[in-house]
C-alpha cells in the first residue's frame, strides 16, 4: 500500500512537473496571451491542481476503506 502511494504521488508530480517545463515555452497563443495579460490562466492552473488533488485524495480514502474491508 506504501509502495503504491508513493509511486504514484511520484508520477503525479512528474506529471506536474512536466506540464509547468512545457507551459513555459516559447510558442505563443493569441488565447494563452490572452488569459496572461488578464491573470486567468492562473485560476485555470489553481482550479485544475485542485481537481487532481481531490481526485488523488479520493483515491487514497477509497484505497484505505477498501483495505479496511479487506481486513475483516
Amino acid at each position: 500500500m506504501d509502495k503504491f502511494i508513493k509511486r504514484t504521488g511520484f508520477m503525479v508530480v512528474c506529471c506536474l512537473l512536466n506540464i509547468a517545463a512545457m507551459a513555459q515555452g516559447g510558442n505563443s497563443n493569441d488565447s494563452t496571451d490572452f488569459m496572461r495579460s488578464n491573470g486567468k490562466i492562473y485560476v485555470v492552473i489553481t482550479v485544475a491542481a485542485i481537481i487532481i488533488t481531490g481526485l488523488f485524495l479520493y483515491l487514497v480514502s477509497l484505497e484505505r476503506k477498501i483495505k479496511k474491508l479487506e481486513r475483516e
